[in-house]
This record gives C-alpha cells, sequence and structure tokens, in this order.
C-alpha cells in the first residue's frame, strides 16, 4: 500500500525538500517511523477523508504520528516545496498542459473607504 500511495518518483522528489530527521541529544526513545510510511499514511487521510484517528495500522505509524509529522512538514513548508518540484518535474518532461487551468482568488470589500 505505502508503494503504491507514494511511487518512487515522487518519493524521490519527496526526499528532496523532506528536513533532517531531528538528532535526540539525549538518545534512546522510540524508532522513528520512516517518512515514506509516514507519507503513505498523510496521502491516505487526504485522499479519503478519513479522521487522523482512522489511519489503518497497515502504514505502521499511528494517525497521531501522521499528523504531528504532517504539521512539522507543513511549518518547514515542505508541500509547497514538493510542489513546485513536481511542476518542474512535469514541465521538463513536457507533461503540462497550461490551457488547461484554474485561477482562483478571493475578493474582499473594503470597509469604511479603505483601499
Amino acid at each position: 500500500m505505502v508503494k503504491r500511495l507514494v511511487p518512487d518518483g515522487l518519493w524521490q522528489l519527496f526526499q528532496r525538500v523532506v528536513p533532517e530527521v531531528p538528532s535526540r541529544p539525549q538518545g534512546g526513545g522510540r524508532r522513528r517511523y520512516g517518512d515514506r510510511e509516514v507519507l503513505a499514511a498523510i496521502i491516505f487521510v487526504a485522499t479519503t477523508g478519513c479522521t487522523w484517528a482512522q489511519v489503518p495500522p497497515i502504514f505502521g505509524p499511528s494517525g497521531a504520528t501522521a499528523h504531528r509529522r504532517f504539521a512539522e512538514w507543513s511549518k518547514a513548508r515542505v508541500w509547497a516545496k514538493l510542489h513546485r518540484l513536481v511542476l518542474e518535474e512535469l514541465g521538463s518532461r513536457g507533461d503540462l498542459d497550461w490551457s488547461r487551468c484554474a485561477i482562483d482568488s478571493v475578493n474582499m470589500r473594503a470597509l469604511k473607504g479603505g483601499s
């Protein structure tokens, strides 16, 4: 299931943007789950709409672990960096069709004569 959700090509790109594993100066503790398994659990939650608590045990890490890593990676802007890499990779292969894209915006009314 992990390799299906995180194929080798995506995994190679992801490894370029994921931060280094923080060291534990005191040593010991539980072994940290692998990033690929956690990424698969995050993708599972994102694509199925389930909650973090519903992450099946086949991934290894719990939903709480996946959520903590999601928050850690979000703070490190991993998703924006990965998005950029995916677009660059697809663009370099000629696999992007920019004639079919959507642009989204938000408009807000300026209250009390604001600019």
